[in-house]
């Protein structure tokens, strides 16, 4: 389908799911959708809408799932969407909104999905984040954000999914992290993170991607790491890290995983780029599983 979307429907008072998914609709989303109060799926992803949020979206209270993703959309996130108690899923990725995150979106309780990558936000991470106790991905990458990592985010106790990647985020990693015990995949790679790799890293039983490279990290990379014993994909290129290959990290398993729905994804440790000294490890030889070793 393609054109508008009728503001019409604004007026479907008993609608409850609206789907219209992966169109190619164009134009702004009426304002009038705000008065749709039995409204519990809006769903406009993967069409070519431009304009802003409505911030009468705020007013949706039996709202569940909001999917806004792969459209055009500009300006602010509004921090009305902070009001919707019942929110599932807030699903914003590759738009082209800017300007700050709402602190207000802490207070969504509710929320197991926040996604707000690939857009053009800037500012700082909210603290606030850290209060959503339900949230299980958070999706921030690809932005311009700017600051460092809250140690509020080490809170988040059921969180699987933390991607910070691509941002300009600076400081050093908040060892709180550590706390995130059923995290599979941290990704911070692409920013200007500096100090050391925090060897409370190494206690995430859980993980199975960890990405820290292109930043400034220094130091030396923890034996502890070599106890993630999920873990298929471990790059720490393009830093500052010094000191030898701890031998620890033969330990590593490198059992394949699927967060893709499909094919063989390869598995990884990537350590070049570094001022790493020393020889290598001959530990590294029991790594029967691993398809990638980039050393250079």
């Amino acid at each position: 389908m393609s054109g508008s979307i009728p503001p019409e429907l604004g007026s479907l008072a008993n609608l409850q799911h609206l789907d219209l998914n992966s169109n190619k609709l164009t134009g702004s989303i009426p304002p009038e959708l705000g008065n749709l109060a039995n409204l519990q799926v809006l769903d406009f992803g993967g069409n070519e809408l431009t304009g802003s949020i409505p911030p009468e979206f705020g007013g949706l209270a039996g709202l569940q799932r909001m999917n806004l993703a792969a459209n055009g959309l500009s300006g602010n996130i509004p921090p009305e969407l902070g009001g919707l108690a019942n929110l599932h899923s807030l699903w914003l990725v590759v738009n082209e909104l800017s300007g700050s995150i709402p602190p207000g979106l802490g207070h969504l309780a509710n929320l197991q999905v926040l996604g707000l990558g690939r857009n053009e936000l800037s500012g700082s991470i909210p603290p606030e984040l850290g209060g959503l106790v339900n949230l299980e991905s958070l999706y921030l990458d690809g932005n311009g954000l700017t600051g460092g990592i809250p140690s509020e985010l080490g809170g988040l106790a059921n969180l699987q999914v933390l991607g910070l990647g691509g941002n300009g985020l600076t400081g050093d990693i908040p060892p709180e992290l550590g706390n995130l015990t059923n995290l599979e995949v941290l990704g911070l790679g692409a920013n200007d993170l500096t100090g050391g790799i925090p060897p409370e890293l190494g206690g995430l039983a859980n993980l199975q991607m960890l990405f820290l490279g292109a930043n400034d990290l220094a130091g030396g990379i923890p034996p502890e790491l070599g106890g993630l014993a999920s873990l298929w994909a471990l790059n720490l290129s393009g830093n500052d890290l010094s000191g030898s290959i701890p031998p620890e990290l033969g330990d590593l398993e490198f059992v394949q995983g699927d967060r893709s729905g499909g094919g063989h994804i390869p598995s990884e440790l990537n350590l070049a780029g570094n001022g790493l000294t020393g020889s290598i490890p001959p530990e590294l030889g029991s790594l029967m599983r691993l398809d990638e070793l980039n050393l250079a």
